[in-house]
């Protein structure tokens, strides 16, 4: 199964201001949660609207809300199969039923109508039923007559309902089709009531698109389904196949352990402190093929829930400490959108400049090396305690007190040749664990393989568990192991 993005995105929501939630409802006014999505996608190849008037209209997946909208099928409407949906200025479609908690992923073709112009749009979310809306992720332009996907993340942990939104007032039409809804074991499967499941679409590989006279977009990150015998819910080459170190949720009532799932990399966000707690990824060679330059967008990252502070670029100003990423720009250069997206400033922690920018990017640089000689790479990054040194001298906190600086940097690593059945081959023991723990301290060694420790003293220090998706007895074997040297002697 293979997923694409063109998002200028961040990850998740990338946008320079953050969006403000709507407390209208739908035009037909909320509903109560209904019975649980068809099978995804919705490729509006069932129903029938010729009109734009706003009416609902009874999908494969569900009823559909068209404000402004309609089915086309004519030689102008851009679509997949025989059908698309199309907007006019002001058009939404809007989800009248609740899909389940775990969408992990959320994907939209987008094309400019016939020869139109450009035509902009959002991807908006509910967790109550459709009583009020957020943003997800920064707005849309579609342009020309090729398909093609934008990629958003989902609500791991709560129910969910879609919206989109044509936000500009040009005269432009906006064709959409293919809305693809996946959990961390594929696709949502779930019938209404009294109507059977179809059998759910495949992904889209690059013949899908060729099939339909459609570019292929930039691959991201290739996953499969697990294995027959998993004990988890995780496929290969997702973000939080170790686990959720902190148990972070997607509540935003929990300020200081709060879940952002990005395509990008995932994250246990503490707002109390304006830092990440940990931040996990997976790289692979697809990941890194330098496709992308270096953005250096820094920026406030919008998909936090508006009560949270947000850190800014200036937050860091004058203070001696480097932004420091967990996720690193390197490892995310196959598209523009993946390396912005690092740039949140949700994926940055005070980091000591000899920290960042010697002893960390030695790590980071060795971490890629071997991917490009045929790994691949699950790595967990976080942070813990207060109080670092950097060039300015000791601190404890920068911004006013509003952004911790961390005393520790750490870093965990599974390395595993290139292949499938990831975490089957984890359990197998064919994965090898490194892990480093330095001080965040400007007097720090380059040399990382100085740092090298287990994952169980970084455990007892950060009060996390950090490989809490793998098997105790697998857990057990790879958090005493401290790395041979090897680190060291192929650098």
């Amino acid at each position: 199964m293979r997923f694409y993005t063109l998002l200028l995105l961040p990850a998740l929501l990338a946008c320079s201001q953050p969006a403000a939630e709507s407390s209208a409802p739908a035009a037909t006014g909320a509903r109560p949660a209904q019975a649980p999505a068809g099978a995804f996608p919705e490729t509006f190849e069932t129903g029938s609207k010729s009109a734009y008037e706003t009416a609902d209209v009874a999908l494969v997946t569900g009823p559909w809300l068209f404000t402004n909208g309609l089915i086309g099928s004519t030689e102008q409407d851009h679509k997949a199969g025989e059908h698309a949906a199309r907007l006019r200025a002001g058009g939404k479609l809007t989800m009248q039923f609740d899909a389940p908690a775990g969408i992990r992923r959320i994907s939209v073709l987008a094309a400019a109508y016939g020869n139109d112009g450009p035509s902009t749009w959002e991807l908006w979310v509910s967790r109550d039923h459709g009583r009020t809306w957020q943003r997800n992720g920064q707005p849309q332009t579609a342009t020309g007559p090729a398909l093609r996907p934008a990629l958003f993340a989902g609500l791991a942990n709560e129910p969910l309902r879609l919206e989109i939104r044509k936000t500009d007032a040009g005269k432009g039409r906006l064709n959409l089709d293919d809305i693809r809804l996946e959990t961390a074991g594929g696709p949502v499967a779930a019938a209404p009531a009294g109507r059977p499941a179809p059998s759910p679409a495949p992904a889209p590989t690059d013949d899908y698109f060729k099939n339909r006279n459609t570019p292929a977009p930039t691959p991201v990150r290739p996953v499969q389904a697990p294995s027959a015998g998993s004990q988890l819910a995780g496929i290969d080459n997702d973000n939080l196949l170790l686990g959720n170190p902190s148990g972070a949720t997607s509540d935003p009532s929990n300020n200081t352990n709060y879940l952002l799932t990005r395509p990008q990399f995932a994250t246990g966000y503490n707002a109390q402190r304006g830092i990440p707690i940990w931040t996990s990824w997976h790289v692979g060679r697809t990941d890194i093929t330098k496709n992308a330059p270096r953005q250096n967008d820094f920026r406030t990252d919008p998909g936090l829930p508006r009560q949270f502070y947000q850190v800014t670029p200036q937050s860091y100003g004058g203070s001696g400490f480097d932004k420091g990423h967990n996720c690193p720009s390197g490892d995310r250069t196959a598209a523009l959108d993946d390396n912005s997206a690092t740039f949140l400033m949700s994926n940055m922690v005070p980091q000591a400049p000899q920290n960042n920018q010697q002893t960390w990017a030695h790590l980071e640089e060795y971490t890629r090396a071997q991917v490009e000689a045929g790994q691949e790479a699950y790595v967990l990054m976080g942070s813990y305690g207060r109080g670092g040194t950097g060039k300015n001298g000791p601190a404890s906190t920068i911004d006013q007190g509003r952004v911790t600086v961390p005393a520790h940097v750490w870093k965990v690593i599974i390395f595993l040749p290139e292949g499938s059945n990831d975490r089957q081959r984890i359990i197998a023991g064919q994965g090898r664990v490194l892990a480093i723990d330095t001080p965040n301290d400007n007097s720090i060694s380059p040399q990382w393989p100085q740092y090298l420790t287990s994952v169980d003293k970084i455990e007892a220090a950060s009060g996390l568990d950090i490989f809490s998706a793998l098997p105790a007895a697998t857990q057990a074997q790879l958090q005493s192991v401290v790395d041979s040297g090897r680190a060291a002697e192929r650098r």
